[in-house]
């Protein structure tokens, strides 16, 4: 709920900065993109508590579930109706998630994984969030450039959920260790520079080419980390194997259109400064 709150209040700040703007020069300024920063900090917090408590083949599914609030939240803020489709694809979800981690049944892995098992899914995974971003700065249209830079943001979240999860076993051994382990600082790099990508992707084009990307890339890139580095698996074979597996085909393609259909309920200019729906000018852009 958190999250959807955050997510709702930050597009609609970062798509009011016109294009010839300094983006955080102006994010700074707006009083409802702070409010997005404690939202997003609270769902930080309690996903930190819930990594310290499960796998994150448990943690990371269940985050897409803040479509189901960040709908509603912007029908609201918007004036306009949820359709009857969109709730049929939210009941989708809800059930592909229980199927998902019921019949799944996932396991923990090991916290504290060498240096060396890290290095080639790791690299790995950067390495498409340095294309994506290196994409989006030739001469693109809004939709691509926002979707190369949404999918770059989400997979670095993903990436610091992985070391949260680490992270947090260490203060049980006081704050050196803390202080005193790589993961600790890889996880503020990515959780920094994935932030700063998802609001350009925000400014760069219209809410349904960034929020997709967001909303799949990070638990894709968790769930790979988890499995490869940490040695998470899902406890399943035989009829219960192809029961997950069409779970997580339809929780992909619900959430993608979940997303979708946010971003049409989400007033958004596409940095540039264009006027909302009725044809009203953002009160950002006007300040």
């Amino acid at each position: 709920m958190l999250f959807a709150a955050a997510s709702v209040a930050q597009q609609r700040s970062a798509a009011a900065v016109p294009g010839g703007r300094s983006l955080l020069g102006a994010l700074i300024r707006s009083p409802r993109w702070w409010a997005g920063i404690v939202g997003d900090g609270g769902g930080y917090l309690l996903q930190v508590a819930a990594l310290a408590l499960g796998a994150i083949l448990i943690v990371q599914p269940l985050l897409v579930t803040s479509l189901l609030f960040a709908l509603p939240m912007s029908a609201v803020v918007t004036g306009r109706r949820i359709d009857r489709t969109t709730w049929v694809l939210a009941s989708a979800l809800c059930v592909s998630l229980a199927v998902f981690l019921v019949v799944g049944n996932p396991t923990e892995g090991q916290i504290d994984a060498a240096a060396r098992h890290w290095a080639l899914p790791l690299a790995t995974v950067l390495a498409v969030v340095a294309a994506a971003a290196t994409a989006a700065l030739f001469p693109l249209g809004p939709h691509t450039r926002a979707l190369l830079l949404g999918t770059a943001g989400g997979l670095l979240f993903g990436v610091a959920v992985v070391f949260t999860k680490h992270v947090t076993d260490l203060f049980e051994h006081g704050p050196g260790a803390v202080l005193g382990s790589w993961q600790t600082w890889a996880l503020i790099a990515a959780g920094l520079t994935g932030g700063y990508l998802q609001q350009l992707a925000f400014q760069a084009g219209a809410l349904g080419a960034s929020l997709p990307a967001l909303t799949i890339g990070e638990p894709l890139a968790a769930v790979f980390l988890g499995m490869t580095v940490l040695g998470e698996r899902l406890r399943v074979d035989g009829a219960a194997l192809a029961a997950v597996a069409a779970a997580v085909v339809v929780m992909l393609a619900t959430t993608i259109a979940l997303s979708r259909d946010q971003a049409h309920l989400t007033p958004d200019g596409t940095g540039s400064g264009d006027a909302g729906p009725h044809g009203a000018t953002d009160p950002d852009i006007a300040q």
